[in-house]
């Protein structure tokens, strides 16, 4: 989308509300000049000010761009142009390196664009659509993706805190070398991703969806598993005060040297799934064994 077309829909935003630039400019902390040439198609805010700004306007982000895919890091950054030139000039923004503190991203749109090697904290993104996302070297505390939609998403070398993930669909989703602690995963769907080489921490896996879902090589400490957990796949973990409690595993493979730490709780399991356990050495007292 060109920087005249966002200009056109602040303009046509902030007469809606009968505004002058100067009474907008003032209620954002800058110059009348600066809102002039956001207008004239001259340069962009950044996203913190796009924020307060669509606060001000009473639209969302959305209304700047049906395909608003990214955000600038820095203000006042130009963006990119992402075609050759004497064609039409679309943003390319980069929100990489950043540090963003209680950013609203809620109902975002095709956001495909990397935060790498960024920090965030308290940012919402509620009900966005994050398929495809990477995050690689990111720091992430107390932010919420709850209702988001993150199916093939890339999470690598990243430490996730204290997070909300309800409802949150991981689809695909790789976790590669990352740490996840104490994240709230209720009622998530984890159907094909794969959690590889981390740690999985003190979450909360309620009425999670387990199907196709791969651990390799992780830590698993302080998790409780319940309801379906079908054609999954636990390999070279590590596990520590980890319990299945009402749950029913069928043609789940667990390969390890020792499952002793594992607890079952009023569990279900196909003689498949169950010979893997008893192989491994888990304590199998409490699992029936499904009748073939």
């Amino acid at each position: 989308m060109e920087m005249q077309t966002i200009g056109n829909k602040i303009t046509e935003a902030r007469k809606k509300i009968s505004i002058s630039q100067a009474q907008l400019a003032e209620q954002l902390f800058i110059s009348a000049q600066a809102v002039g040439k956001w207008e004239r198609g001259e340069s962009i805010p950044d996203i913190i000010t796009f924020n307060r700004l669509a606060k001000i306007l009473g639209v969302d982000l959305n209304y700047f761009s049906d395909d608003f895919q990214s955000i600038v890091t820095e203000a006042g950054q130009t963006p990119k142009e992402s075609l050759p030139t004497g064609k039409k000039n679309k943003l390319s923004w980069d929100m990489s390196r950043g540090n963003w503190v209680d950013a609203d991203f809620s109902g975002l749109k095709n956001l495909h664009e990397k935060f790498s090697s960024s920090n965030l904290k308290g940012c919402k993104f509620g009900s966005s659509d994050l398929s495809g996302l990477t995050l690689s070297g990111n720091n992430v505390l107390k932010c919420d993706f709850s209702d988001s939609w993150m199916n093939k998403s890339l999470i690598k070398g990243s430490h996730l805190d204290s997070n909300e993930f309800t409802h949150c669909s991981l689809q695909e989703t790789q976790f590669t070398g990352s740490h996840l602690y104490q994240c709230d995963f209720t009622d998530a769907d984890f159907t094909g991703a794969r959690i590889d080489s981390g740690g999985f921490e003190k979450n909360t896996l309620t009425n999670a969806v387990w199907k196709q879902t791969a651990f390799v090589r992780t830590y698993l400490a302080d998790l409780v598993f319940n309801g379906k957990i079908e054609d999954c796949y636990f390999e070279n973990c590590a596990f520590k005060r980890v319990s299945f409690e009402n749950a029913t595993l069928t043609n789940t493979f667990f390969k390890n040297r020792s499952l002793k730490n594992i607890r079952f709780v009023d569990c279900k399991a196909d003689r498949m799934t169950y010979e893997f356990l008893k192989n491994g050495k888990a304590n199998l007292n409490g699992i029936t064994l499904i009748a073939s």
